[in-house]
């Protein structure tokens, strides 16, 4: 893969990516509770159900996804991917019943699979080093603008049409496309010739003591996140708070003020301290807001964990991509970063279930203690590894 700088994309086609990728939760997270009730369906399991139908197809997708951009470049996948994203996006809007709407989320979801990780591969192609973090760092920092403004935005189409209207943006996902098509360059790695040598060539990569480290991290991470605030937080702020949809997705978009900043001062972090210690206080900043948002009695309290929350999604995230960014050489870059996110999709869909099934068999502010358990251990387990396992090893 090309990588002179001569050569690079703008970085706005790996941001554009990011962003379009993310609608397909955060839309239509703060119209839950209305969908469930437009449904006449029980509340818990089938919030956790429609959170994880759209990321449930990327266990499998995007680690093929990640393959076939090795073998046949970026843009040649990219493309078809954003068009059957952004069709089936729209397509949702117009659900007859709750199966419909399950089978378009299911094939969003296909679309959608490699998106966030072919836009890290993007940037990985691209930049080195520092410049690197400095770049995935910005990129989280779009991540999670986005993750603040699409929730206000799905809230307040829900105000003014009903849920339906939370997926009135997807027509979005199609002038990606055209973005993509008119300014990614058709480079493709010298790759292996088949899928099948491409796929064994990456294997020694893929099952390396870092890369598994990383992987079972991200995997963890996306457990929490779509299972407790993509899932549970909804519910809980309507229950426990009586907010209105508009007012739920403005306090869901509250972490992307902590997350923003520590991601666009990642490149300066990187520099001043090590991949390891900054994983580890992250995945600590985990932990205590989780605890904190399930256990506040006031919604000031809340917010103040939620601003937390961010501080850690911003600090973590860019961290683990970074380092899976630079675990494989250009030609197995993608089947890396795919291997990495295809875990990260197996916790979106684990996470909405299992944290909804506990949620309706305990309660919202239960869910949220055992989440931060669960980062407490993952904390621990981090701690004990090998510290060279979370440092940085580059490859081009």
């Amino acid at each position: 893969m090309a990588t002179a700088t001569a050569r690079r994309p703008p970085l706005i086609v790996p941001f554009a990516i990011t962003a379009t990728a993310l609608m397909a939760n955060t839309l239509m997270a703060p119209a839950l509770p209305n969908i469930i009730e437009a449904f006449d369906l029980p509340t818990g399991v089938w919030d956790g159900i429609l959170v994880a139908s759209a990321s449930v197809a990327g266990v499998i997708v995007a680690p093929v996804v990640g393959v076939l951009a090795d073998h046949h470049g970026r843009r040649r996948v990219l493309i078809p991917a954003l068009i059957v994203y952004g069709v089936f996006g729209t397509a949702a809007a117009f659900s007859p019943d709750i199966w419909v709407l399950l089978g378009c989320r299911v094939l969003m979801g296909v679309g959608s699979a490699g998106l966030v990780s072919l836009a890290i591969v993007v940037i990985g192609d691209y930049w080195q080093g520092v410049d690197r973090a400095r770049a995935i760092g910005q990129n989280a920092a779009v991540l999670t603008t986005t993750v603040a403004v699409f929730p206000a935005i799905g809230g307040g189409l829900t105000v003014l049409g009903g849920w339906r209207w939370s997926f009135a943006p997807f027509p979005l996902a199609l002038l990606t496309a055209v973005l993509v098509a008119l300014t990614l360059p058709p480079d493709r790695p010298h790759a292996s010739e088949g899928f099948t040598a491409q796929l064994r060539d990456a294997w020694p990569y893929l099952w390396s003591r870092r890369m598994v480290v990383l992987t079972i991290s991200g995997f963890v991470l996306f457990v929490l996140i779509f299972g407790l605030f993509l899932t549970v937080m909804p519910e809980h702020l309507e229950s426990q708070f009586g907010l209105s949809p508009g007012w739920r997705g403005l306090v869901i978009a509250v972490p992307a003020a902590g997350s923003t900043l520590t991601a666009l001062t990642l490149g300066r972090l990187r520099m001043q301290y090590s991949a390891r210690a900054l994983v580890l206080v992250s995945v600590a900043f985990f932990a205590v807001p989780f605890l904190i948002i399930g256990l506040a009695p006031w919604l000031i309290a809340l917010l103040a964990g939620a601003f937390l929350y961010g501080i850690a999604e911003g600090l973590g995230m860019p961290t683990l991509q970074d380092l899976v960014a630079g675990s494989a050489p250009a030609v197995n870059r993608g089947a890396a970063v795919s291997f990495f996110v295809g875990a990260a999709r197996f916790g979106q869909t684990l996470g909405p279930l299992s944290f909804g099934a506990l949620m309706g068999a305990t309660s919202t502010s239960g869910a949220f203690v055992a989440g931060a358990a669960v980062a407490a251990l993952l904390g621990v387990g981090l701690a004990s590894v090998k510290p060279e396992v979370l440092e940085d090893g580059e490859h081009r």
